[in-house]
């Protein structure tokens, strides 16, 4: 192999380096906005997990207070 294309293979390779560095830039920065959003999705699901056991128990009581505001005749129809 020739100087000159040693050169010039050296310097193709060095181009692809500095590029594939660069793309592995752009994905360290897209891992770290996942992981941050990641984080911020499990307080929401954490949340949503409080306020689903409250509308189950909010929805319990409002069973409840109709179950005693509209009795039933023996047939399960309102008397």
């Amino acid at each position: 192999m020739e100087s000159q294309e040693f050169d010039e293979m050296l310097r193709a390779l060095l181009r692809i380096a500095a590029h594939q560095e660069a793309i592995n830039v752009d994905l360290r920065a897209c891992i770290q906005e996942q992981r941050e959003f990641n984080r911020q999705q499990l307080e929401i699901n954490r949340q949503q997990q409080e306020f689903n056991a409250d509308v189950r128990t909010t929805l319990a009581r409002i069973e409840t207070l109709v179950a005693r505001m509209l009795p039933t005749g023996e047939n399960g129809r309102e008397a």
